[in-house]
C-alpha cells in the first residue's frame, strides 16, 4: 500500500490496494490515513455496490437518509445520477454532511461509474486547519457558542420542488425532520484524536444561539468564508471507478457542478456518526 498526500492542506491518494479485499492491517492503516489526512482517494477500483457498502460498514453503521430517496434494493445506498442536459444539482454548496442531524453522519463513501471528460470535481476543506487559523481572540470568542443546524432552507429552496415530483434522476421524499432544527457546538472535538474543528457550513448553519440576527449574520458569514479558503483545500478529479471516503466530522465538501452537457453517475452511502461535542 502506498498514501501520496496531495496537498499541503488534506488528502491523500491510496494505490495498491482494492476496497473489496482489504486484511485487517490494511484497514487500519487506511482508517489511520483518515485520521491523518481528512480524505482519501482510491482509483481503478472496479468493485460492487456490496463491497462498497461492506468498506463504509467497516468504520460503522450505515444510514438511511430521511429525505434523499436511496435505492429500492438497497435504501442506504444513494444513486447520484445527473444525466446530461439536466438543471438539477446534488451537494452544490460547502457543506458537511446531514449536519442538521441530532447525530451527523461520521464520513461518506462515494464512488464514481461513469464521470464527464472534463468537470464534475469535488473540492474539500479542512476544518482542523480552519480552527487552528483563527486567532486566540476569535477561538476565545467561539468557544462554548452553540449553532443551530436545519435542512429547512437546503431542502426547499427553488429548485428542490421537481425533486419532490420526481421529476429529475435524484428524488426527494418530504419527510418532517426537513423542519426540525438542532444544536451543535461551533467547534467541536473529534472524538477519535482530539483535535478541534470548526463546524459550522453554509448550507445547513442557520445561526448562532444567543446573538441578534445582525450579530449572528455577520459572524456566520465571516466564518463561512473563513472555513473554505483555498489554502484549507484539495480539489479531487474524477476518474471511472474511482472512490473518496471523508470525514465530515473535520471536513466540508462542495461538489462543482460545471458539466451540464455530460451524464456523470456515482453511488454514495454514509456511515453513521456521533453527537458533536
Amino acid at each position: 500500500m502506498n498514501i501520496e498526500q496531495v496537498t499541503g492542506a488534506c488528502g491523500a491518494e491510496i494505490t495498491g490496494v482494492s476496497l473489496d479485499s482489504l486484511s485487517n492491517a490494511e484497514f487500519d492503516q487506511v482508517h489511520t490515513a483518515l485520521l491523518d489526512h481528512g480524505v482519501l482517494f482510491f482509483r481503478d477500483q472496479n468493485i460492487s455496490l456490496d463491497a462498497q457498502v461492506a468498506f463504509a460498514n467497516r468504520f460503522g453503521p450505515l444510514e438511511v437518509h430521511p429525505i434523499v430517496d436511496g435505492m429500492d434494493e438497497n435504501p442506504r445506498i444513494t444513486k447520484v445520477l445527473k444525466p446530461a442536459g439536466e438543471s438539477a444539482s446534488f451537494g452544490t454548496g460547502w457543506h458537511t454532511d446531514n449536519s442538521f442531524f441530532e447525530t451527523p453522519s461520521m464520513g461518506s463513501v462515494l464512488y464514481s461509474k461513469t464521470v464527464p471528460p472534463f468537470g464534475g470535481d469535488t473540492l474539500f476543506a479542512n476544518q482542523y486547519l480552519a480552527y487552528d487559523a483563527l486567532s486566540d481572540t476569535m477561538k476565545e470568542l467561539l468557544t462554548g457558542l452553540q449553532a443551530v443546524h436545519s435542512a429547512s432552507e437546503a431542502y426547499t429552496v427553488d429548485g428542490t420542488q421537481e425533486k419532490y415530483e420526481k421529476k429529475t434522476a435524484i428524488t426527494y421524499s418530504w419527510d418532517d425532520s426537513i423542519l426540525e432544527e438542532v444544536v451543535h457546538p461551533v467547534i467541536r472535538t473529534h472524538p477519535e484524536n482530539g483535535r478541534k474543528a470548526l463546524y459550522v457550513n453554509d448550507m445547513f448553519t442557520l445561526r448562532i444561539e444567543g446573538m441578534s440576527k445582525a450579530e449572528s449574520r455577520a459572524l456566520l458569514d465571516y466564518l463561512f468564508v473563513h472555513a473554505t479558503r483555498p489554502e484549507f483545500c484539495c480539489r479531487f478529479r474524477w476518474t471511472p471507478n474511482a472512490v473518496a471516503i471523508w470525514d465530515n466530522r473535520c471536513m466540508q465538501h462542495y461538489a462543482v457542478d460545471d458539466y451540464q452537457a455530460f451524464e456523470r453517475l456515482m453511488y454514495r452511502v454514509t456511515i453513521e456518526g456521533c453527537r458533536p461535542v
